[in-house]
């Protein structure tokens, strides 16, 4: 099975954001990859993770970066796949710091961010994308909304009774 969505992060202390990422494609039935690449430990490793990516049949790359947060922006650089930005958590500046950093691209290499600490979005936004060209997957995806529906209906029905 060909892993459609790359999710890598710069560190291994970034796995709890990405894990949620890594568990909603999961949940859909979408193979990922799983990587460690950092825009500045293992810059050349980094490169040819991002140039390389759609030749191995990746068709979206989900990249979470704390700090600094170069990853995002560096793989937008250097690959023609859509690339999703996450912001980690971070100690100095509770993620704002990443937020900033992986948001303000320059016109030309865009990069679709998600909220910090937003891997579980990350990995549903790749799964809106691939299901643009899969029927199943989009028939997953509009069940998986109308549960998420729902849920906001009985919960609102619950309050309404009490």
């Amino acid at each position: 099975m060909t892993n459609l969505v790359g999710i890598v992060m710069g560190s291994d202390s970034d796995l709890p954001t990405m894990q949620a990422a890594i568990d909603i494609c999961a949940e859909f039935g979408v193979a990922t990859e799983v990587r460690i690449l950092s825009a500045h430990r293992t810059p050349r490793d980094m490169l040819e993770y991002g140039v390389t990516a759609h030749e191995r049949g990746v068709r979206v790359i989900i990249a979470g970066a704390g700090g600094a947060a170069h990853l995002p922006g560096m793989l937008a650089a250097c690959t023609p796949l859509p690339v999703i930005g996450v912001p980690v958590q971070t100690k100095a500046l509770s993620g704002l710091d990443s937020l900033l950093s992986i948001v303000q691209m320059p016109a030309g290499v865009p990069v679709a961010t998600v909220a910090i600490g937003g891997g579980q979005n990350a990995g549903l936004l790749a799964v809106q994308i691939l299901a643009t060209s899969d029927p199943a997957l989009m028939t997953r995806m509009s069940a998986y909304k109308e549960a998420l529906a729902a849920t906001s209906r009985a919960k609102n029905e619950r309050l309404e009774q009490g």
